[in-house]
């Protein structure tokens, strides 16, 4: 591997920063909707699920880096603010699916908005500062 120039590691510390930035805004628009930050991520994951029937609570911890008991807490939180169902899709109930309910489903439009004009707004910077990586290959 190559020696790293000095701007190498200012484009790392600007991406670094930048994603931080974007962390920062996006839980403060999280908590001007109402929702925690992580009830946000969870209502994300259950609409970016590629299954139609929902994610179980077990993906729903690998999309969320959780413990799966910390994404059954999750979950239980998001059930009581109204946010989310728990669906059962098996005879013996072991396997539940969660999916949003329509308030879930509205806030998460108005967030999902905000955010996709945040990253095109982000979007030349970003671009900036992945130059010439595609070279690097």
């Amino acid at each position: 591997m190559a020696k790293l120039s000095k701007s190498d590691f200012a484009r790392l510390l600007a991406f670094r920063t930048d994603l931080r930035r974007f962390e920062r805004w996006s839980e403060r628009q999280a908590k001007a909707a109402g929702l925690s930050p992580a009830q946000h991520q969870l209502m994300l994951a259950v609409k970016g699920h590629d299954d139609r029937r929902g994610p179980t609570v077990g993906e729903i911890a690998d999309y969320l880096l959780l413990r799966p008991h910390s994404a059954v807490e999750l979950v239980d939180r998001a059930e009581a603010a109204g946010l989310v169902v728990r669906q059962k899709v098996d005879p013996d109930g072991r396997v539940v699916r969660v999916g949003l309910t329509p308030d879930g489903e509205a806030r998460l439009q108005s967030l999902s908005a905000l955010h996709l004009n945040e990253l095109k707004r982000l979007a030349p910077t970003l671009k900036h500062l992945a130059g010439g990586l595609e070279d690097e290959r």
